[in-house]
Order: C-alpha cells, then sequence, then structure tokens
C-alpha cells in the first residue's frame, strides 16, 4: 500500500492595514460621516464598492466595521468550527448576534442601526479607530477612558505580547 500526502498551500489572504483615529458626530438618525483618510484608504484598496458588515465588538463596549473583504476571511476562519460542538454554537452566536451588513451613502454616510448604538452606548460624538483592519467606533467619552486606562499597563502588555518576537534578547 502507498501512502500519498497532498500538501495544499495555505490560501493568500489579502489584508487591509487602516491607519488612523478620527473624530465625528452621529445626527439623531444614526448617520455619520466615515472619515476621508478612511475613505482613501478603503477607495485606493477597492473595498468601498463591496459595503461593511458592523457588529458590537468582543471585548469592548463598541462597535465593528468591517471592511466585507475582511469580514469574509473573518467568517471563514470561524467556518472552520465544528457545530456539533455546543460550544463553538455558542461562540458562532455570539460573534454573529445582530450583525448588519451597511454601505456608504452618496455623502459618505453610514446609517449605523440603532440597536447597535444602543449596545454599544454610543451617544453623539464618536471616534473612529483603526484596529488594523477593522474600524472600531466608539463613544467618544468611553474611547479616551479605555486608552487612559492601557496607557498604564501598556509597556507590560506590549513586552508580555510582543517581546519574543524575531529579535534576540540581550541576556
Amino acid at each position: 500500500m502507498v501512502n500519498i500526502s497532498i500538501h495544499l498551500r495555505p490560501e493568500k489572504k489579502y489584508m487591509i492595514n487602516l491607519i488612523g483615529t478620527y473624530e465625528g458626530n452621529i445626527d439623531d438618525k444614526g448617520r455619520v460621516m466615515l472619515p476621508v483618510d478612511f475613505i482613501n484608504q478603503l477607495k485606493t484598496a477597492k473595498e468601498l464598492k463591496n459595503g461593511f458588515v458592523i457588529k458590537t465588538s468582543v471585548f469592548h463596549d463598541c462597535l465593528e466595521l468591517y471592511p466585507m473583504t475582511e469580514y469574509s476571511n473573518t467568517i471563514k476562519e470561524i467556518n472552520i468550527l465544528n457545530r456539533f460542538v455546543a460550544k463553538n454554537n455558542d461562540f458562532i452566536r455570539a460573534f454573529t448576534a445582530g450583525i448588519k451588513q451597511i454601505t456608504l451613502d452618496g455623502t459618505a454616510r453610514l446609517l449605523i442601526p440603532k440597536d447597535l448604538l444602543k449596545s454599544a452606548g454610543i451617544k453623539k460624538p464618536v471616534v473612529f479607530s483603526s484596529h488594523v483592519n477593522v474600524i472600531e467606533i466608539w463613544d467618544r467619552s468611553k474611547y479616551y477612558q479605555t486608552i487612559a486606562k492601557s496607557k498604564k499597563n501598556f509597556a507590560k502588555l506590549a513586552e508580555e505580547v510582543m517581546g519574543k518576537l524575531g529579535n534576540k534578547q540581550i541576556q
């Protein structure tokens, strides 16, 4: 008997790298202008035409705005989970709870569903913050409180997360 194994190359993922933190204001209908710098970055990446998925964050009281390609990449990873394992089903349900597909209108505004604004506790002044390949949308006061708290522990966190990557350490 001959044992043949086939090694498939992992599919190369295209990733967007968004840069910037910007403030904005939501109107009474839940509309907000997407910052021009994000529009330009997404236009260059040819992502604007595909739209977005918006959802509540897993770890914070904010929203996550995924360009459609990035959401599709995330869902591909989630689809690997065995749905006959209860914990996997619970995770998928929680991760996808309340998600909505949205697009920019003709004036580059996003209409953020009111249920998502309420669940994240977002009021009128907001902060858009790049989170590598996703844009976080925060209530402005919550964002600055979270940043202030994390600054206190950032040096220790950076060492724990990034300290063992690549470069040799001096003993």
